[in-house]
């Protein structure tokens, strides 16, 4: 992790969950931090969390990922105030309520594929670029799940989980097409994904959440902020496609 020490890193979703603990384990590892969220008001309070001496390293952009105009403003201001961004955690995500085949759902499966997959494009397309233009070595490391891997069935108990599937195998062809890309460009940039099981954040539904709590554990956000720094630690000729972590007696 030495080589990564002050370089920069932004993470999208920063103000909860996975991100935030992507956030404090890369402050901690030494990296300068762009957390990124609509709650921009968390990530500051993260930051005031933070030893005295880390403070300095986390800087705290309200940006809503759908909103394209919003990434290009805080990766300009990245490039402008801190030369230009070296690793990108491209974490924000949603899970929507709902069933993909009922009625009135509209918007709400259309924020979860703006969320999770055209956010997703911005933020990496950015990031690379960034990395691109300067020869840096660079890591892209996308926040995906077991449900980009598989279809959990949760039973007829449970709500669907509808479009939420779909998105995420669409990160996992995106992982790959992003590899060939960057080989074709001839740059040194890696991209991996991480595809941790269930996690104790607040992206569950209530119904899900609660359910789940009563019959089986659950990895800490911590536990895939360690697979983050692990990825991006490995020797910058190891090409770690994917990371696939579980709690340990998941029943999925």
């Amino acid at each position: 992790m030495e080589r990564w020490r002050n370089k920069v890193a932004v993470v999208t979703g920063a103000s909860a969950g996975i991100g935030a603990a992507c956030v404090r384990a890369l402050v901690g590892a030494g990296l300068v931090v762009v957390g990124l969220a609509r709650r921009q008001d968390r990530v500051e309070q993260l930051r005031a969390g933070l030893h005295e001496a880390e403070q300095g390293r986390l800087h705290a952009l309200r940006c809503d990922v759908t909103h394209e105009e919003q990434v290009l403003a805080a990766f300009d201001w990245a490039q402008r105030q801190l030369g230009g961004v070296d690793v990108l955690v491209s974490n924000a995500g949603i899970i929507a309520t709902g069933e993909l085949s009922g009625q009135g759902n509209t918007a709400a499966m259309r924020d979860t594929i703006e969320t999770n997959v055209m956010g997703s494009i911005y933020c990496i397309r950015e990031a690379f670029q960034s990395m691109k233009k300067r020869g840096a070595e660079g890591h892209v490391v996308i926040v995906n799940s077991v449900a980009g891997h598989h279809v959990p069935n949760l039973g007829p108990q449970l709500p669907s989980l509808n479009v939420y599937p779909a998105s995420k195998f669409a990160l996992r062809a995106m992982n790959e097409i992003y590899r060939q890309e960057f080989q074709r460009h001839k740059t040194p940039v890696r991209v991996s994904t991480i595809s941790p099981g269930i996690v104790d954040t607040d992206i569950l539904p209530p119904e899900i959440s609660a359910c789940i709590k009563q019959h089986m554990p659950m990895l800490r956000s911590e536990d895939v902020a360690d697979a983050v720094l692990w990825t991006i630690g490995t020797p910058p000729n190891v090409q770690v496609q994917n990371v696939t972590i579980k709690v340990q007696g998941e029943k999925f």
